[in-house]
């Protein structure tokens, strides 16, 4: 049995963002939850959270900076 680590290294995933400026990651090939888009990076897990890593610098919401 391949454990969970393998099994995403398969997955591409995009880099989606919200209206507050809050990043995630989403697979690509399923429909993103509405109010969220994409945020122009797609990859493997590990590359997409270390691109949120590099441009979230300021976690707090939008809203509240």
């Amino acid at each position: 049995m391949q454990d969970l680590e393998e099994l995403e290294s398969h997955i591409e995933y995009r880099v989606v963002v919200n209206h507050e400026e809050q990043y995630s990651i989403w697979p690509v090939g399923r429909e993103l939850p509405p109010g969220w888009n994409e945020a122009g990076k797609r990859g493997p897990k590990a590359d997409c959270l270390k691109y949120i890593a590099d441009v979230w610098t300021d976690m707090r919401p939008k809203s509240l900076r």
